[in-house]
């Protein structure tokens, strides 16, 4: 029988009942309560949506030189468009892969838009470059979503690559599991934020699979400066004779391959077009829509 655990139920399913997911709510509920106060402070009612006003999404991947990768980002807005039907989402690349971001907002003939990166922490890209681009777009009312991860659905669907690379389906067993680890791949950055995100989604993926989970990157930096063989090496001397790698990457790419090169077990493929990886950015999305925009948040606030 399998043991409960507190992010998830016997059939998968992920609980809301964590911290991550608490402050995930607190957020968005926030940006919600915060579009329904007058300037007087009294309470308006909820706006009702009309029928063709939701921003176009736009899914904000880094790019790839490898052709594996821009499969797989257009694999996911096609999941995304069939779990959202009538939603517009277009692609735009910070780098490496057309269309470009800065020429998909400039093809909008105005309009709202949502701005979801594909990226798993925060860094300069999320803090820098996506919304320089937004606001090098003055013809549209655009909205930068925060990255992806941390957040349970991104362990439930790293959970679910793992297994199908072949991961025990079945929590391992109290001796079995001492042997038992994963190294979480992941990218690398300067920014300090992007490693503390990285170390969130590993203890997320622990809590779920009940085995250390480190996190390493393939491109060490200061900030992120473990490496993928430096993890495997430290693992395996604690005795972790199977230590799989985990392929925290929305879409292949050098990275993910040279961190897959270098599994002692199994290797699970990137995020790609996982169901879960659908839900949230839509969820990604649908937080960023309701925070009123600087101008409707200098209008509520007017005294």
């Amino acid at each position: 029988m399998t043991p409960s655990n507190p992010l998830h139920d016997d059939s998968g399913s992920t609980h809301l009942d964590s911290t991550a997911q608490l402050m995930d709510r607190i957020t968005s509920q926030l940006g919600s309560r915060l579009s329904l106060v007058s300037p007087d402070g009294s309470r308006r009612p909820a706006p009702r949506p009309r029928a063709g006003t939701r921003p176009t999404l736009v899914l904000v991947p880094h790019g790839s030189r490898d052709p594996r990768a821009l499969a797989t980002v257009t694999g996911l807005a096609e999941r995304i468009r069939e779990q959202r039907p009538g939603l517009t989402v277009r692609l735009g690349h910070i780098e490496l892969n057309e269309p470009l971001l800065t020429d998909t907002l400039a093809a909008q003939q105005g309009g709202r838009a949502v701005l979801v990166p594909l990226l798993l922490s925060r860094g300069q890209h999320v803090k820098r470059d996506i919304p320089a681009a937004a606001a090098g777009a003055p013809h549209l009312d655009t909205r930068v979503a925060a990255p992806l991860g941390p957040h349970p659905m991104l362990a439930e669907a790293l959970h679910s690559r793992l297994v199908e690379a072949g991961w025990p389906t079945r929590p391992p067993s109290t001796g079995t599991r001492r042997r038992h680890a994963v190294v979480l791949a992941a990218a690398g950055s300067r920014d300090p934020d992007s490693a503390a995100d990285t170390e969130a989604a590993a203890a997320l993926l622990a809590d779920r699979l009940g085995v250390p989970v480190t996190p390493a990157y393939a491109a060490p930096t200061a900030a992120c400066a473990r490496t993928v063989p430096d993890a495997l090496e430290a693992l395996a001397a604690e005795g972790r004779t199977r230590t799989a790698v985990a392929a925290y990457f929305t879409a292949p790419g050098r990275f993910a391959t040279q961190s897959a090169a270098a599994a002692p077990w199994i290797a699970a493929p990137p995020l790609g077009a996982h169901p879960a990886l659908a839900r949230l950015v839509l969820h990604r999305y649908d937080q960023a829509r309701s925070v009123p925009s600087a101008a409707e948040y200098r209008r509520l606030t007017a005294v």
